[in-house]
């Protein structure tokens, strides 16, 4: 049995009424729900802009909004309204934070495997940094900028060999990775001599990232001593120690935030004596705890002695999560939001997989009947970025709330959208 719906999980501008209704931005949760439809995604939109200012407040101006944790034009606009960089990814991440009016020289370009294509796009759209991920990328910037006449700033992505305490699918900080190049094995080193002698390309800074969903400083702060070590003899003017702080998903969880993760970023440098500027590039810190999904409940289904599934309208096509990485949620009533949650339930999506868990082991309230909206908190990061249409389903659609008003900033596919690339 569990009690009420943890308030602290919820965006800060949640509230609940006498009636127990729960509402965002002043918006009730179930009349969205009956407007706009379900699945649907439900972003406080103060919430968002309160961490982007934490952000820049606690690293500065170059700190970098990691837009793959949720990216529409409207996120790309408020993130850069509110003195954020961008760190895009892909060509397609690039379009879009263009599109939404973004300038080019507040991006930084990461990946990979980054294409000609995608390096002759941040080229052309004049990208503040690209952040250099292995020699064969070296060799593209240099074809690109023999061609263009282009050179431009980049970083160098370090993998510092500190394994995070996270789920290995989101650690990327460990030697054996596909990512950057490795301080143990001498290819930073050779990399850093290579650049800094390119007449192609202007190294600024070094990069490292340790991976995602990480909730211990001490991790980040190892991380940024092997940087500060390697890096002191370049006399580089940039550092990025990247992003990956974690978000408390499920009751008893907690999490640094994001000025305490600054400030024990910084305590290491000012230790060291790092005069070079240091920054970050915070994606589910900013996003995550901003938003809840709203569902529709369809079907419920009691195995005595067994378990009770609820399946509702949506499932791993707008949250991937629990099932690649098997991460938990909390669930609750929006209609009593201050009830307890005394029936164990597990919610399930309406996939053509066994597979297609939302939340393994949640509670609800013992009323919950078919036609209930059902929600489900800390859904703002790697939901709507990650979904997919999976048996040809509709991605949702996504508002954001403030004093009292939503506005759509994406709207639901339709049936036409899914055949509408089709030759």
């Amino acid at each position: 049995m569990a009690g009420p719906i943890p308030l602290h999980l919820l965006p800060d501008s949640a509230s609940v009424g006498p009636d127990g209704r729960a509402s965002i931005g002043g918006c009730d949760l179930v009349d969205l729900a009956d407007e706009y439809g379900t699945p649907l995604f439900v972003y406080d939109e103060d919430h968002l802009r309160s961490r982007c200012r934490e952000a820049v407040a606690a690293f500065g101006d170059g700190v970098a909004y990691a837009s793959k944790a949720f990216l529409c034009g409207a996120m790309a606009r408020l993130a850069h309204e509110e003195g954020m960089c961008l760190d895009v990814a892909t060509g397609g991440e690039l379009y879009v934070a263009r599109h939404a009016g973004v300038p080019g020289d507040r991006l930084v370009l990461h990946g990979n495997n980054k294409s000609d294509r995608e390096l002759a796009m941040a080229l052309d759209e004049g990208v503040g940094r690209i952040v250099v991920d292995s020699f064969d990328e070296l060799d593209r910037l240099d074809d690109l900028s023999t061609r263009t006449g282009s050179r431009p700033q980049v970083l160098l992505r370090i993998t510092p060999g500190v394994e995070a305490r996270t789920h290995e699918f989101v650690a990327t900080g460990q030697d054996d990775s596909k990512f950057g190049f490795t301080v143990s094995s001498g290819l930073a080193e050779a990399a850093v001599e290579r650049a800094t002698a390119s007449d192609t390309v202007e190294l600024v800074g070094l990069h490292a990232h340790i991976g995602s969903q990480v909730f211990e400083v001490g991790a980040f702060s190892r991380a940024v001593e092997v940087l500060v070590d390697f890096a002191e003899s370049f006399g580089l003017p940039e550092l990025s120690v990247g992003g990956g702080l974690g978000v408390p998903y499920v009751e008893g969880e907690s999490a640094p935030s994001i000025t305490e993760w600054a400030a024990g970023i910084r305590a290491v440098c000012e230790a060291a004596g790092v005069t070079a500027s240091v920054s970050a590039e915070p994606g589910r810190a900013i996003v995550a705890s901003a938003a809840v999904t709203l569902y529709r409940v369809g079907t419920v289904k009691d195995l005595p002695g067994i378990r009770t599934y609820v399946a509702v309208d949506g499932g791993m096509s707008d949250n991937p999560r629990p099932v690649l990485y098997g991460s938990g949620y909390e669930t609750f009533l929006p209609r009593s939001t201050n009830s307890d949650r005394p029936r164990a339930v597990r919610v399930v999506g309406k996939h053509c997989e066994s597979g297609d868990l939302l939340v393994r082991e949640g509670w609800v309230p013992k009323d919950m009947v078919v036609g209930d909206v059902l929600a489900t908190p800390v859904t703002g990061a790697y939901g709507h970025s990650m979904g997919s249409n999976y048996n040809q389903v509709l991605r949702p659609a996504v508002v954001f709330v403030a004093d009292g008003r939503a506005r759509q900033v994406v709207r639901r596919e339709t049936f036409e959208d899914l055949v509408s690339r089709e030759g």
